[in-house]
């Protein structure tokens, strides 16, 4: 009785042992087969994002792969080293791609894609991810309208300090009613990523 229980054990330990090991070899060999293709997926989703920012004709290298790490700076508003995407055409420097944090937005952490061109202007700048009130603060998202266009070809040369507010400050760019902290902190996160830049010019562009 006693060997009947212990052979009835072993033997549904080796199954559940078997059965194990061919669940792991086909998770393993799913990941295998998946992993490339999700890899390819996640890239096209970066791109597609750095091309709202720094369009086609203004380079050709790959983007994802010419990156300098710089360290954590208040100008960008982050406090861990970031990767800064650079762009090129024809080998020659000619628009970086940059993460930056508003940390003062009327719900929190506004993160902003901003691409800057080696000139110094913008070439573009988009929301990636916000927690404004939807309907009232959101519309600093292209989804929602196009008030963060407004930043296109802008630069430290083309407003002078006191025009990089919101015009209830006394700036130049615009807001609504009712929602003034949102438009006043991407504008102000903006502005020092541009200043960040212009401090940076020679290393960034190397």
């Amino acid at each position: 009785m006693l060997n009947s229980m212990v052979k009835h054990a072993l033997k549904t330990g080796l199954v559940m042992i078997a059965f194990a090991f061919v669940g792991t070899l086909i998770l393993a060999y799913t990941a295998s087969i998946t992993k490339a293709p999700i890899a390819k997926s996640e890239a096209q989703a970066k791109l597609d994002l750095f091309r709202d920012v720094v369009p086609d004709y203004l380079y050709d290298n790959d983007v994802l792969k010419d990156t300098v790490k710089v360290p954590a700076d208040t100008l960008l508003g982050v406090n861990t080293p970031q990767q800064v995407h650079r762009a090129r055409l024809a080998g020659q420097p000619s628009a970086l791609i940059l993460e930056a944090i508003a940390p003062d937005g009327y719900s929190g952490d506004i993160k902003l894609l901003i691409g800057v061109k080696v000139d110094g202007s913008l070439a573009g700048v988009r929301v990636s991810l916000h927690k404004e009130t939807p309907g009232l603060g959101d519309y600093i998202d292209i989804k929602h309208g196009n008030w963060i266009k407004g930043f296109d070809h802008q630069s430290l040369q083309t407003k002078s300090e006191i025009d990089w507010h919101v015009k209830k400050d006394g700036g130049q760019f615009d807001y609504m009613a009712g929602a003034t902290i949102t438009p006043r902190a991407v504008v102000k996160a903006v502005h020092k990523v541009l200043q960040y830049v212009a401090a940076n010019k020679e290393m960034l562009f190397k």
